[in-house]
């Protein structure tokens, strides 16, 4: 479980970073829903080369492998709710590098989630300990022949 946590907080950490930088860089070039195809096109070149995008597409891509990676060893139902640690993430950095405005209760819904998270982890640690146990006593069982 350990190794899941770490790789999944740099997955995290690597997702959450990417899209702070897409949507940074996407700001500077313009809002797309008021573009015509010519101006979207334009836009769509110039992202090509804008660092901004470049670089969150690439932590984009380190999320996804590290991602597959943990999902190699790792329940589904264990890592994928582990992905919601990028709430947390995604809001403070929002708040501090895009000065968006968070409410209260979008804070108590992260929150929430943190919470949910912990659970899940918890469970799964609880899980484990549990099948190796039943696991230790069918093997007694067979080697003194109670099976």
């Amino acid at each position: 479980m350990f190794k899941t946590i770490i790789i999944m907080i740099l997955a995290v950490a690597a997702g959450t970073i990417g899209d702070i930088l897409l949507a940074k860089g996407m700001k500077q070039l313009g809002d797309l829903s008021t573009m015509n195809l010519k101006g979207i096109i334009d836009v769509a070149l110039k992202a090509m080369t804008e660092w901004k995008i470049v670089l969150g597409t690439a932590m984009l891509a380190l999320f996804f492998f590290l991602w597959l990676a943990v999902l190699s060893w790792e329940d589904l139902t264990v890592a994928l709710p582990m992905q919601a640690l990028n709430y947390v993430l995604v809001a403070l950095l929002a708040k501090y590098l895009l000065h968006e405005e968070i409410s209260l209760l979008r804070w108590a819904g992260i929150a929430l989630v943190c919470v949910g998270v912990i659970l899940i982890t918890k469970s799964s640690a609880d899980d484990k300990k549990t099948s190796d146990k039943l696991a230790h006593a069918i093997q007694s069982e067979i080697k003194t022949g109670g099976v």
